[in-house]
């Protein structure tokens, strides 16, 4: 007996739905970021840097810059889910952009000019399980991509 193998199509799926998913996640948020209430202090939200007192759901320090940003995620990750190989750079690259904020937040003093972003613990942490996340789902969808697949 013989174990199913993916598709091409299954694959592909895989990239697409997997950044539109991640897209649509990330729209919701930098959303929700702009939202009183949701976001607590939110009228000590700041344009961009630490001094921004705004916490998404009360855990995830935000600003204005750190909405965009997930905004523009957002639109990254639903635009690049068109195809299979811009969902897969969208995964992949993502992550890794993640990744590098997750190290950027570890190194960064939070009471510097340099926190311009901002990040507290709650975020380092977050950005370390999408940036892991967003190149497994990346890769996963790539390596099998790259074998031969069988109906």
């Amino acid at each position: 007996m013989t174990t199913p193998r993916a598709t091409t199509t299954d694959v592909n799926r895989l990239a697409r739905g997997s950044a539109a998913i991640v897209g649509a996640v990330f729209l919701v948020v930098g959303i929700l970021g702009f939202i009183p209430g949701v976001t607590t202090n939110y009228d000590q939200m700041t344009f961009a840097g630490h001094e921004s007192n705004a916490l998404l759901l009360g855990v995830f320090a935000v600003s204005v810059l750190h909405n965009i940003v997930h905004l523009a995620f957002g639109v990254a990750g639903l635009a690049m889910a068109r195809t299979a190989t811009a969902a897969r750079t969208f995964l992949i690259g993502g992550g890794v952009i993640y990744l590098v904020l997750w190290v950027y937040g570890l190194i960064v003093d939070r009471h510097a000019a340099a926190n311009f972003v901002p990040v507290n613990d709650a975020d380092n942490w977050l950005h370390l399980v999408l940036g892991v996340g967003m190149v497994l789902l990346g890769l996963l969808a790539t390596r099998t991509a790259g074998r031969k697949v069988t109906a």
